[in-house]
């Protein structure tokens, strides 16, 4: 019950209960009605400033009903993914981070009860769990993104997530092969895979833009590959061909000629024949698929006595190989495939040219490598045939 005593403002009131707490009691701004606090105060000095300041964030517009964020965050999480438009593999990444890092520590609770201490507490223990820090930080961007949209909507007033550099990925530097690990590797994997190995550490293209090239992307002639779309290798198990996220995905590069006599050797034995036909199918006709190829590039690096490293590192590899030529950041980035649709634009004026000079610089260093006691290329016989 109130004290006797009460006092009646401009806006709203402040008034002593008998514990001796003060409440005070201002108007919803949507509905006129007079409504309490949401916690009581010390002092009438401490009552008087909170009527304040909720006065301020009613006048600016920045007012948030405190009872908007009694809303489940597991459920809110959901609702947020299925709202948003995003690409099918984009889409499982998140639906697999809200399931797996989100929900266990935060999924049970409400949205207004994640202030910035739980969001530090449930980062240390993610990391203290063992969850990768590049895992971490992924799960933190998603969990940022689903609270900026809940400030958004008016049910919380401010992201709670506040821990500087928390979404940094800093992964470790990947590893780089050498040219001579770049061939090795090439030689000992089935033949029907050799040009893939020799494309992907020479045009930096991603596995999933290998696997979508069709005959009519590649032009020996020019020597240049053209990358129009990319695979998707979803969960569930299929491979649906979309378009790249940005302008910068549909790009031109320019080919080494060390590699033009091993692409017509692949063309001629293990291409599809259709100039719509894949350019790098399985031993039966399907598609490559990452999880399975796997396993043929790992018995490849053991066989070659190359240590384990991804397939993706043949990337990494040609990337630095083409900034050792000397390729401007913007050339580079170009040749990689990286950059949003603006600064494609930006970039298309040096496209061809200069890509073609990074290409032969590429391809001085091979024949540099393969002049330096390497056994030249393979004859164009039919290559042997082998499983899987």
């Amino acid at each position: 019950m109130a004290n006797a005593k009460g006092n009646r403002r401009r806006f709203g009131s402040v008034r002593q209960l008998r514990s001796g707490r003060w409440q005070i009691r201002y108007p919803d701004p949507r509905t006129g009605l007079m409504r309490p606090g949401e916690r009581t105060y010390d002092t009438k000095t401490d009552a008087t400033v909170a009527l304040t300041l909720i006065e301020a964030d009613i006048t600016r517009g920045d007012w948030t009903d405190p009872d908007a964020g009694n809303v489940n965050f597991g459920e809110y999480a959901d609702n947020w993914l299925r709202d948003r438009e995003l690409a099918a593999r984009t889409r499982e990444r998140y639906e697999g981070v809200i399931r797996l890092h989100l929900k266990p520590g935060l999924g049970a609770g409400t949205l207004v009860a994640i202030t910035p201490a739980k969001v530090r507490s449930w980062r240390t223990d993610l990391l203290e769990a063992g969850v990768g820090a590049p895992t971490v930080a992924k799960a933190y961007r998603v969990l940022r993104a689903v609270l900026h949209t809940a400030v958004d909507d008016g049910l919380i007033p401010r992201n709670p997530c506040r821990i500087k550099g928390a979404a940094d990925d800093k992964s470790p530097e990947r590893p780089i092969l050498t040219l001579a690990e770049v061939y090795a590797v090439a030689d000992a994997i089935q033949p029907r895979y050799r040009a893939l190995v020799l494309l992907a550490a020479f045009s930096s293209l991603r596995f999933g833009e290998l696997a979508a090239l069709t005959r009519r992307d590649l032009d020996l002639e020019r020597q240049i590959v053209r990358v129009r779309r990319a695979q998707v290798e979803l969960a569930t198990g299929q491979l649906p061909v979309k378009d790249p996220k940005s302008a910068a995905g549909v790009r031109p590069v320019a080919l080494p000629s060390a590699i033009v006599k091993d692409m017509e050797t692949h063309l001629r034995w293990f291409g599809e024949s259709e100039s719509s036909g894949r350019l790098f199918v399985g031993p039966k006709g399907g598609k490559l698929r990452r999880s399975n190829f796997h396993h043929i590039w790992s018995k490849a690096l053991a066989d070659a006595g190359v240590l384990p490293v991804r397939f993706h590192d043949l990337r990494h590899t040609g990337n630095t190989m083409a900034a050792d030529t000397g390729a401007s950041t913007r050339e580079l980035m170009h040749r990689m495939g990286h950059s949003t649709m603006d600064a494609a634009l930006r970039y298309q004026h040096m496209r061809g040219e200069r890509d073609r000079l990074i290409a032969d610089a590429m391809d001085a260093e091979i024949k540099k490598a393969q002049g330096n006691g390497r056994k030249r290329l393979p004859k164009q016989d039919p290559p042997a045939a082998s499983g899987a």
